[in-house]
């Protein structure tokens, strides 16, 4: 099923400031939050797909991609963001309360998520991987599987991420008395201010460690290598981004994954010179094919074409292979490939060649006469892309 537009899930206009579209989501999160929706399924569901779309429209950088290359900008156009986390771009409940508690004030449990039970607890996420990935031409063409070799933090074995020694020696925090935040009461001119932020002494776990594990010294995580398979869609380009939900550094005692994300670098091609999802090739043919007419090989993502010179052909003719060019990461539409023709004029003659033509420099057909039908190169270019 094909996800819905953020903007339309957020009932905002495209061109909503950051404080309008906070505004749109912390309405949509109070109205179908799970605590005010106890049971439903639906509400649950239209919360976390609030979620997805303010997560990347509150992002400057994930919002200018998302505008420009749409869903796959964002999650890899089906093999990314998939995660194994959730329906909507790897996300799940905690993942929402961690990352935007703040975004309710005073609602649901006093200065964040966590009213019904929930406590407020704080869930540690991890940072993001950001690798950088080098594709060819063939390669962006079709879509390909890359192996990447990162390292990176991960859930420590010996105490299964929990930072205790045995995974069990643990505390109740006396501090924030396993709410994992503290309340402050300030007097100011306007009168008692109330602000809640995370404990500081167990980092908003709500529970400290007494015995911590000698591998991870307590934090729950620890660095290792790990070979990672992503899928990339067809049609990427130089720069683009994709992210791949869950597959950066783990979070510390028991928290979630970061998301890796990966940077396109595109691998300058020997012939081909790419422009969006066309590409671009320099052919040169000597004045005599030009005059008589011949066949030439082009190279193409996938071999090389036999194209057909005809006689009398111009310097700078432009001819199109349809279709041949790069795939549009958007749609099913493809590129092309455009040759331009340049006919290559000797520069060292010998007597006899100077002869040849000066023989036939007087005749009426060596003299040039481009006629009123012979069109300017932006013009013969403009006819290619309209």
């Amino acid at each position: 099923m094909s996800k819905r537009d953020y903007y339309e899930i957020l009932e905002v206009q495209k061109n909503a400031s950051a404080d309008e579209i906070k505004k749109a989501y912390r309405k949509m999160a109070i109205k179908y939050h799970p605590d005010k929706n106890p049971g439903d399924k639906a509400a649950e569901e239209k919360f976390k797909e609030a979620a997805e779309a303010y997560e990347i429209l509150s992002n400057p950088e994930k919002k200018q991609r998302y505008d420009q290359f749409g869903h796959a900008g964002v999650n890899g156009n089906g093999g990314f963001g998939g995660g194994g986390h959730g329906g909507f771009g790897g996300m799940n409940m905690d993942d929402i309360f961690s990352q935007f508690g703040d975004i309710f004030g005073g609602h649901f449990g006093g200065g964040g998520f966590g009213g019904g039970g929930r406590g407020g607890r704080r869930v540690n996420r991890g940072s993001n991987l950001r690798v950088k990935v080098k594709m060819t031409l063939e390669e962006i063409a079709n879509g390909v599987e890359k192996k990447i070799k990162v390292n990176k933090y991960v859930a420590c074995k010996p105490c299964s991420g929990s930072g205790a020694k045995n995974g069990s020696a643990h505390s109740t925090c006396s501090t924030c008395k396993g709410t994992g935040q503290v309340t402050r009461v300030t007097n100011t001119i306007l009168g008692a201010m109330q602000t809640t932020s995370t404990c500081p002494a167990c980092g908003g776990d709500g529970k400290t460690i007494t015995d911590k594990c000698t591998s991870c010294h307590g934090d729950g995580i620890v660095r290792e290598e790990e070979v990672i398979t992503i899928n990339i869609p067809a049609g990427v380009a130089e720069g683009m981004q994709l992210s791949v939900a869950g597959k950066g550094n783990m979070g510390a005692r028991g928290g979630v994954p970061g998301d890796m994300i990966v940077v396109i670098e595109e691998v300058e091609h020997e012939f081909l010179k790419r422009d969006g999802m066309h590409l671009f090739y320099d052919h040169y043919i000597s004045f005599s094919d030009a005059a008589l007419g011949t066949q030439i090989e082009v190279p193409t993502i996938d071999g090389k074409a036999k194209v057909k010179i005809d006689p009398g052909t111009q310097s700078g003719k432009v001819l199109r292979l349809k279709a041949k060019g790069l795939p549009d990461i958007n749609s099913y539409s493809r590129g092309d490939i455009l040759v331009n023709i340049n006919v290559w004029t000797p520069t060292n003659l010998s007597k006899e060649e100077k002869k040849i033509l000066e023989g036939l420099k007087e005749s009426e057909n060596f003299k040039p006469n481009p006629g009123k039908n012979q069109k300017s190169f932006f013009e013969r270019m403009k006819q290619y892309f309209e």
